[in-house]
């Protein structure tokens, strides 16, 4: 019996909308991440981009556990000596609550081509409402990753 492996013009692809209210960070970034690389379907190959499309509504209300928001810090260099610039997580999701969503679930994607591809099939809007009804986004529930008593 030979292998299936499925070829590109057989990919078919589906929107998926989170709600990321009351979600912590890492748990739902992983969940999509999961959603873009295309591993929850049984036609998953790892040399093609099988994964489905992912919006993510209320991008500032995502939470961090324990005292992450405040400790944690995102590192970027521009390259020249003394680039180096910092901040806490807490600080970024004020500012950028888009960002610090698309830069966790990037750092969850391979480092490669293929990745970048299935980074622009990610979509974050930092408030409730989103452009993109017209491809009747269906839910995707990520109940493990809801806050409760945290």
């Amino acid at each position: 019996m030979r292998t299936y492996s499925v070829s590109a013009s057989e990919i078919e692809r589906n929107w998926f909308v989170v709600d990321a209210a009351d979600l912590v960070l890492g748990r739902m970034s992983t969940e999509v991440a999961r959603v873009l690389r295309g591993k929850h379907k049984p036609i998953y190959t790892p040399h093609l981009d099988t994964g489905d499309h992912v919006i993510i509504v209320n991008a500032d209300k995502v939470v961090l556990t324990a005292d992450k928001r405040n400790t944690k810090m995102i590192h970027r260099h521009s390259g020249y000596p003394g680039g180096l610039r910092s901040e806490t997580y807490g600080n970024l999701l004020d500012r950028r609550p888009d960002e610090a969503i698309r830069r966790t679930v990037k750092g969850m994607l391979p480092r490669n081509r293929l990745g970048a591809q299935m980074l622009t099939k990610l979509k974050v809007y930092a408030g409730p409402d989103h452009p993109h009804s017209a491809q009747q986004p269906a839910p995707l529930a990520i109940d493990h990753a809801r806050a409760s008593s945290r």
